[in-house]
């Protein structure tokens, strides 16, 4: 794996004085050739040991490791994911402009497939399959993503419940028992009513999965599994896209799991587009 991938999907797991460190080498991932740990150290304001601590979290021997990686990665041009589309700018700014947004994307994409194991996507593949009743819910913009993927699961015949208002949730799941599954979007994972709904869950004996950003959060530690988006960029106008982008597509690899495993779950989906196809012909 790069190391520049590397850094950015542990980021937000990351103390203040790392991710200093990690926006400062991903910033300036070109020029770390002409850097040592003691210069590096000095152009942060922090401690020598505070660099080579950050080296042997990311798994190196030390800083002249992680700097040999991060050059090799360079040359190879994962730090330049921006290259092209600089050098296009002059002919169309606006395919130099896509380009940016397709690179920022795809890295969010991959970061997010990285902190995500296999492992994990199958066993919520399974609560889902699995469940009883699928209660979803998320506020705000988090609905949208939310409202898809019960819509989804109808389609292929699982029995999915949507709100976006948590005290209509609330009544909804207070008969949910052990073969209920509730999953919950929420991009920070701070609301306290959000946190309520899944403890209260939780404590019925239903299965909780959080939907949030790769950071430590109220709503995580109320989950039994957590599906984590990494997404980032220094536009505050591209991050959100560079979020639901990548969110989308985690769930759109569990819907095809769902699909391809389920017995009878692709006809099932035929059966019920055919129908809401007609209905919209008449």
């Amino acid at each position: 794996m790069s190391p520049l991938l590397k850094i950015r999907s542990e980021r937000d797991q990351m103390s203040a004085i790392e991710r200093r460190i990690a926006d400062y080498l991903l910033e300036n991932a070109h020029l770390l050739r002409d850097y040592s740990s003691q210069q590096l150290a000095n152009a942060l304001g922090i401690s020598q040991s505070s660099v080579v601590k950050f080296s042997q979290k990311l798994g190196f021997k030390g800083y002249p490791d992680l700097k040999y990686s991060i050059g090799e990665a360079v040359a190879r041009g994962h730090g330049q994911d921006d290259a092209h589309a600089v050098e296009s700018v002059h002919a169309d700014p606006h395919a130099a402009l896509a380009e940016r947004l397709w690179h920022g994307k795809a890295r969010a994409e991959e970061e997010t497939r990285l902190i995500n194991p296999a492992e994990r996507i199958d066993a919520i593949a399974e609560l889902i399959q699995d469940a009883r009743r699928v209660f979803i819910i998320g506020l705000g913009e988090d609905g949208i993503p939310a409202r898809a993927l019960a819509m989804k699961l109808a389609m292929i015949g699982i029995l999915s419940v949507h709100h976006f208002d948590p005290v209509l949730m609330t009544a909804s799941t207070a008969t949910a028992n052990q073969n209920d599954l509730l999953l919950v979007f929420s991009e920070l994972g701070k609301q306290t009513a959000l946190c309520h709904l899944a403890r209260t869950f939780g404590e019925a004996g239903g299965k909780v999965v959080s939907v949030t950003r790769h950071t430590p959060n109220p709503l995580r530690a109320h989950a039994d599994f957590s599906l984590l988006v990494s997404a980032h960029d220094e536009r505050a106008h591209v991050e959100p896209l560079l979020y639901q982008s990548a969110l989308q597509h985690l769930l759109d690899l569990i819907f095809i799991l769902l699909c391809e495993r389920g017995q009878g779950r692709l006809s099932q989906l035929d059966s019920n587009a055919e129908r809401i196809q007609d209905m919209l012909d008449t």
